[in-house]
């Protein structure tokens, strides 16, 4: 029975040496596989902005009072500045889930440089921003419309119960002057077919560029965020503007080529099309076109153009990456697809009345596929060298995988409701909730003469060795080697083959490490002579384990 369970403790010994009680912070990392770089990301509840290396530690950071908390994004500019956008948790008269208040422009030390602010009763900032080539950034805000506005516009009254809407609305404004210099109304571009007599009124299915006023499929009648855009990119080679539109399960594709004056009418920029919707994809019912079986988005976040830090070549980068959250199967998927821009047109291409592609050829999935699972928040990036990085937002749990899907670094968000918690903590779903990761690489300009030295963990009672652990793990060669004598009244040589350095350690059978010695040539002597009699367990490598039988 003894030798059986000795047997257990060394098989223990072996599985669990350099994966000892990690739940949070660095879980993972194949040093060969992943991508050099350090990801930035802003966790909810709490006012620090993070920079971490593939360790997991903290490089750099950026903290706040904390009376303020994130409205979701913040980007890193090729100068060093950080945007980021925050709100205060109070009372807010237009109010749902990723309102913000400030858009901030901040030095790599901190320093405040700008700051936008929009919380009224009438209109108010959410989710995401996005900077664009000359400065300006593009914001998301909520306006309100009376309830007598959508009627006359051709709401269904009955679909009308909060008493008012707030649809969204795009603007571009310029720090420099801190003027709006360019704006879209997603209200300026509506259709509906419930009432003849109101506004708008045509035929839904023959107005794919246009907005059903009266599709609620998925935020229901009662809800005054009818859209709920939560990320905004800009593609510059397009002058062109995506978003996510999750309550419409869809991502739509608007002109920024436009006037302000042309971006509220049917006509006029590139498209010829005004600021009417140049392509949109996902869910054709919500033009009432397709059916349950064409719908391929699932409340969908963070769409973006594959453009940022990835070799596009000579072309136009016309592909696309999103989150696709609540993939009906119980899961949630990341979504890259080529948008069937027509450049001689200017336009995007219907096929059967339907925008293209009607399936995703290229979904990406995490190898654990049912346990990975986001209902909202979330992200996906394509890094340089073709990993995906991804997080599950309400999980607070980032990893990326290799172009074989095989994981090669996880992280999971060290915060329970803005608080740090110790390593070993078990976080549960909603936790630790982070909008979206992004990782720069290592040699991006914005790093330039900036000091990104480990400033320790954000995590409390780290295991600070763990990432070097796991590096000598993944470079350690499989080598025999042997003990004796054993049993022995004292010293002990360890012999091994194939290599000339190895790394010795001896510990009790309560896991406890004794001894740790570096071994140089092929064998090194051990003196144990202070050490009780008893069984011990010789490693070596961190790879494999021998009992020790010491009397």
């Amino acid at each position: 029975m003894k030798r059986k369970a000795l047997i257990l403790i060394i098989i223990c010994f072996n599985f669990s040496l350099f994966a000892q009680e990690q739940t949070v912070g660095l879980l993972s990392y194949k040093e060969n596989q992943i991508f050099d770089g350090y990801t930035l990301f802003f966790p909810r509840a709490q006012s620090s902005v993070y920079l971490i290396n593939n360790c997991g530690e903290v490089v750099h950071s950026w903290e706040d009072n904390d009376i303020y908390i994130p409205n979701n994004s913040v980007y890193l500019l090729e100068n060093g500045n950080l945007v980021k956008c925050k709100k205060r948790p109070l009372g807010d008269s237009i109010g749902k889930g990723g309102g913000g208040v400030f858009v901030e422009i901040l030095s790599w030390d901190n320093e405040l440089l700008w700051s936008y602010e929009l919380n009224t009763e009438q209109e108010r900032l959410h989710h995401d921003v996005s900077i664009m080539p000359n400065g300006n950034i593009l914001m998301i805000s909520w306006e309100k419309k009376t309830k007598e506005e959508a009627i006359e516009n051709g709401r269904d009254p009955e679909s009308m119960g909060y008493g008012e809407l707030h649809p969204d609305y795009i603007f571009e404004i310029s720090p420099e002057s801190n003027e709006v210099v360019w704006e879209w109304h997603a209200w300026d571009h509506l259709i509906q077919d419930f009432d003849s007599t109101k506004l708008n009124y045509g035929n839904v299915a023959n107005h794919p560029e246009l907005i059903d006023l009266n599709y609620i499929e998925n935020q229901g009648a009662n809800d005054w965020d009818w859209l709920h855009v939560n990320s905004i990119d800009y593609n510059a080679d397009l002058d062109q503007i995506i978003l996510s539109v999750p309550y419409f399960n869809e991502l739509w594709i608007i002109d920024h080529s436009t006037s302000a004056e042309e971006a509220a009418s049917h006509s006029g920029g590139n498209s010829g099309m005004g600021g009417d919707l140049l392509y949109r994809v996902g869910n054709p019912q919500a033009y009432r076109r397709g059916d349950s079986s064409d719908q391929t988005l699932f409340f969908p976040h963070d769409a973006h153009w594959i453009n940022e830090f990835v070799d596009t070549g000579d072309s136009i980068s016309t592909e696309i990456l999103a989150f696709n959250n609540q993939v009906p199967a119980g899961y949630s998927k990341m979504e890259k697809f080529e948008t069937p821009w027509n450049s001689i047109t200017q336009s995007y291409d219907l096929v059967d009345s339907i925008y293209e592609p009607r399936q995703f050829a290229n979904s990406i999935t995490h190898p654990d596929t049912f346990s990975f699972y986001s209902s909202g928040q979330s992200s996906v990036q394509l890094l340089p060298n073709e990993n995906i990085l991804t997080c599950s937002g309400t999980h607070g749990y980032i990893v990326e995988l290799s172009p074989e899907n095989e994981i090669v670094w996880e992280y999971e968000i060290p915060f329970k409701a803005g608080n740090r918690v110790d390593q070993g903590t078990i976080l549960e779903a909603r936790e630790n909730v982070i909008f979206r990761a992004f990782k720069y690489p290592a040699d991006y300009v914005g790093f330039e003469n900036r000091d990104l030295s480990p400033k320790g963990f954000i995590e409390l009672n780290p295991n600070e060795d763990y990432c070097e652990r796991l590096v000598n793990v993944e470079h350690v060669e499989v080598i025999e080697f042997k003990v004796f004598p054993n049993p022995t009244a004292n010293v002990i040589t360890v012999e091994w083959s194939g290599r000339s350095e190895a790394a010795i350690k001896v510990f009790d059978i309560y896991g406890r490490l004794l001894v740790s010695k570096a071994g140089k040539g092929n064998s090194e002597k051990l003196d144990l002579s202070g050490f009780n009699q008893g069984i011990y367990v010789v490693n070596v490598n961190n790879e494999s384990s021998v009992m020790l039988s010491l009397n």
